[in-house]
């Protein structure tokens, strides 16, 4: 409970005093709870039981409607990626204007909703923490200094609360018709679904989380609202924000209405693979370097989405390994992104040019986090592409051929982006970088080159919990 609500006590906090305090300040706010994830991780274990380790289970409403939240292995990385990050975030992605204090006091009570989503054990404790991790980014979204500012971000806006009322509609039939007015996942999990019913039902989860991811062609919203967002929005939603609606697919939706995946997987194997290579394709004609990594993004959860659908250990575990490492590189991209435009008064290549001949150690930094997000091999984004590139090659090889295209294209775009941006017969100049922007490349950095060298380090954590979540889909007949 106390990663709920201590940044959400931060976040009034800061609301309130902001004024009188400095961004290192929220630094440590934000940072508190990553003392508690890591306490939590070690103290129950990857080996947890979502279903079993119970952190907190208090009536809310009735004895039917529960404050109740889980922990295992699955929750206990996506707490770290998510406190992890969260302080940097506020450290790095936040400019001292008069927006400051207003998006701090936003991240940090972001931060105590995305930890209740990871944790929920009850349908509506989860679909709340979902509709209150929207408030927050959308505010911050609204923020942003473009002619288009409000329609960028009701069209954000329109996309998750229309998915969220899919999932609302879903859950209240359950609720009402199966579970005897009961939200916990138990009784949600263990409910007899019909065929048409887990289809439509199914869906209702399945179209709130596309939105999220997005997977083409809930993906409309995306790339504006992450080119033009503040940096705090752009790392927001790209970093943690969408691993919502990947760690849904997993947690709710395969377990359960596995009845339903027959019928989705073709679509969404389809249409995953589909939005890997178009994201990859559209990121190659970008100038704008923050929309670059916005399609490249998207071609990257395309990826982890399709391996989520091959419902194979390798493909989900896979799936988790990249989600964190997609967290990490698009934070750092962002992040090197925002110095650019600091130092030269411009993210386009067209302006760009010979940064690399005067910033030496932030030259290197960029290199070593394009080469993670390439996918290049001892670089961080190489084990969990190459475990969804085969699980998807083991379901259907086509999909697989297409997909890794993308390795081919992946390359070529971020190679392109290091062309124009450092090299070249410009002259850009970084002047320097403050201590939370090295702070960040560092620990950037060292995450790109930890993980492409011991990637188990998180496969061992999520095992035992994609086991389960197997097992569960294979209880109800549709695994062998």
């Amino acid at each position: 409970m106390i990663l709920i609500f201590l940044p959400v006590l931060a976040s009034i906090i800061f609301a309130l005093f902001g004024r009188k305090f400095n961004q290192w300040i929220a630094f440590v706010f934000a940072a508190i709870p990553m003392i508690f994830a890591v306490n939590l991780f070690y103290k129950s274990g990857p080996g947890s039981s979502f279903l079993l380790n119970t952190l907190a289970d208090l009536p809310w409403l009735s004895q039917n409607f529960r404050f109740t939240l889980g922990y295992d292995g699955l929750t206990g990385m996506l707490l770290l990626l998510t406190n992890g990050l969260l302080p940097l975030i506020v450290l790095t992605g936040i400019k001292d204007d008069e927006n400051r204090v207003r998006n701090t006091a936003l991240a940090l009570a972001m931060q105590g909703a995305l930890n209740g989503v990871f944790m929920a054990r009850d349908g509506l404790m989860f679909y709340i923490f979902w509709e209150l991790a929207l408030l927050p980014i959308y505010f911050i979204t609204l923020s942003m200094k473009h002619g288009n500012a409000f329609k960028i971000t009701l069209r954000f806006f329109l996309f998750t609360f229309i998915g969220s009322l899919a999932m609302l509609a879903s859950l209240m039939y359950i609720v009402i018709f199966k579970t005897n007015f009961s939200f916990a996942y138990s009784d949600i999990l263990a409910a007899n679904y019909t065929l048409n019913e887990s289809i439509w039902l199914g869906g209702g989860f399945l179209m709130a989380f596309a939105v999220k991811i997005p997977i083409i062609p809930f993906h409309s919203w995306q790339a504006d609202t992450y080119t033009h967002s503040p940096s705090v929005g752009s790392m927001l939603l790209s970093a943690i924000m969408l691993k919502m609606g990947l760690y849904g697919l997993i947690r709710w939706y395969l377990p359960v209405f596995p009845e339903s995946i027959e019928y989705y997987k073709p679509i969404v194997l389809s249409l995953s693979v589909a939005g890997v290579l178009y994201g990859a394709i559209i990121a190659l004609r970008q100038q704008d370097l923050k929309r670059l990594i916005a399609f490249s993004s998207l071609s990257h959860v395309g990826l982890i989405a399709a391996g989520i659908f091959t419902l194979s250990a390798t493909g989900l575990e896979g799936a988790v390994l990249q989600m964190i490492v997609h967290g990490i590189n698009v934070f750092g991209l962002f992040l090197a992104i925002e110095i650019i435009e600091t130092h030269t008064g411009s993210r386009n290549l067209v302006d760009l040019g010979g940064l690399a001949k005067n910033n030496r150690w932030f030259t290197i930094a960029f290199v070593v986090m394009a080469l993670g997000a390439a996918a290049v091999p001892l670089t961080n984004g190489f084990p969990g592409e190459f475990l969804l590139l085969k699980s998807i090659f083991d379901e259907r090889a086509t999909l697989a051929v297409i997909a890794g295209i993308t390795i081919i294209l992946g390359a070529a775009y971020m190679l392109r982006m290091l062309q124009f941006s450092l090299f070249g017969e410009g002259d850009g100049v970084i002047k320097s970088l403050n201590l939370g922007q090295l702070i960040s490349l560092v620990v950037v950095v060292f995450f790109v080159l930890f993980l492409g060298l011991f990637p188990q380090v998180i496969l061992d954590s999520v095992q035992l919990s994609i086991n389960s979540i197997i097992e569960m889909i294979k209880a109800k007949g549709v695994l062998s």
